[in-house]
């Protein structure tokens, strides 16, 4: 049975739990406050999850699902994610995360400064322009009329194919938006960045960005 690890656990961390355990996968969650603040949330999703340290769900996840605030994405630990796959949810707010040059000036993503930071890992963007609470009440099975889709994007494509199953399996479509270099296509202030999209819209919403710094 795949473990999913979540380093952060809050709004999309949690969700992602649910969908997780609800479609029979293991979860370890942590958060930078450590295991007993999550005890309520592993209570509620019950023997499939347990909470951890960081490093325990690095080391016990086949994916791990990086969920924390852009300017934090150096809490993941490389050497233990080596050889895995980590999806990454961040966004770039500024007045959150403090300004970062490469990408106000637009020279470089979220997402490839989280690869950079992992190099030995297959980092994929993903659930990063969905609300929270919409992702355990958007999914609808597959070949549903107008099912809602969601972004990736990645530089192996291995891995692509293994978020696009489990996507799939939670309930949502998927389209590619390239590598990790086009990534912003789908960052805050694009078109496909937060309504509810079908894959045809989402791929016209890609389409349509327009790249800008913070990035």
């Amino acid at each position: 049975m795949t473990t999913i690890g979540l380093i952060g656990s809050g709004l999309i961390g949690s969700q992602v739990a649910r969908l997780a355990v609800a479609n029979g996968y293991e979860v370890v969650l942590s958060n930078s406050r450590g295991p007993e603040s999550l005890q309520a949330l592993v209570q509620e999703l019950g023997p499939k999850a347990r909470a951890g340290t960081v490093d325990d769900a690095a080391k016990s996840g086949e994916i791990v699902v990086l969920t924390v605030p852009l300017r934090a994405f150096r809490a993941a630990p490389p050497s233990l994610l080596s050889g895995k796959i980590v999806i990454d949810t961040n966004n770039y707010y500024p007045e959150r995360d403090g300004q970062i040059a490469e990408l106000d000036q637009g020279t470089a993503t979220s997402l490839e400064l989280t690869q950079r930071h992992l190099p030995k890992s297959q980092v994929v963007k993903g659930f990063n322009h969905i609300y929270a609470a919409e992702l355990t009440t958007h999914g609808q099975p597959r070949g549903s009329a107008d099912r809602r889709a969601l972004v990736i994007a990645g530089d192996d494509a291995s891995a692509k194919k293994t978020v696009t199953d489990m996507l799939d399996q939670f309930g949502f479509d998927t389209v590619d938006a390239g590598s990790a270099k086009d990534s912003w296509r789908i960052q805050p202030g694009t078109p496909g960045y937060g309504p509810r999209r079908n894959a045809e819209e989402l791929r016209a919403d890609l389409a349509a960005a327009e790249r800008s710094g913070s990035v």
